[in-house]
């Protein structure tokens, strides 16, 4: 992984009982706050859900590339963020980095807990394999006649292009059921 590539950041935090208000107000102003630092690609918060007895706060940040994360990880808002909530929660953050084709399967409604491979892999060649028959087909033809450095470049740019922007959110949200089953039935 480069340290251009745009990051994906996971954060799980569980308030003290009592303490969800203060937690909120307090969330809300820092996500205020912390959207005007640089590389910010914007942040996800997922509530416990209504009717349980929960108190899991999920939080998932995405920056431009791991300069801009360090340097959120060390301003002030973020220094000042982790002091004031320190009371109000239990325990540390339990915090996981994401990257690359992981980060294709990162929702807004998505749980915190990591998926399984194989349904990453499986998803990934249901996305790869119609769009490489695409490229084939059409970007491969137009560009048969350059030399097959650049042939095959152009296919792959436009490949990750679609991949990334089009084709993985599509099939996220549409087997997102199937994706987060196995995760639900968890405590």
């Amino acid at each position: 992984m480069s340290t251009s590539d745009p990051i994906t950041v996971c954060i799980a935090r569980t308030v003290k009982p009592g303490c969800e208000a203060a937690f909120e107000q307090a969330l809300h102003n820092f996500v205020q706050r912390s959207l005007k630092l640089p590389g910010q690609l914007g942040v996800h918060v997922m509530r416990p859900a209504p009717g349980t007895d929960s108190r899991e706060y999920g939080i998932i940040r995405k920056f431009c590339n791991r300069e801009a994360l360090a340097a959120f990880r060390t301003s002030k808002e973020y220094l000042e963020w982790n002091e004031t909530v320190q009371e109000l929660t239990e325990g540390s953050a339990r915090v996981e980095e994401l990257s690359g084709l992981e980060s294709w399967f990162t929702l807004p409604t998505a749980q915190l807990r990591p998926l399984p491979k194989w349904k990453m892999a499986l998803l990934t060649l249901t996305g790869v394999y119609p769009t490489s028959l695409l490229m084939g087909q059409t970007i491969g033809q137009w560009t048969r006649d350059w030399p097959f450095f650049l042939n095959a470049l152009a296919v792959a740019a436009v490949m990750v292009v679609l991949l990334t922007w089009v084709v993985m959110p599509l099939l996220s949200r549409l087997l997102h059921s199937w994706l987060y089953s196995d995760n639900r039935t968890k405590p």
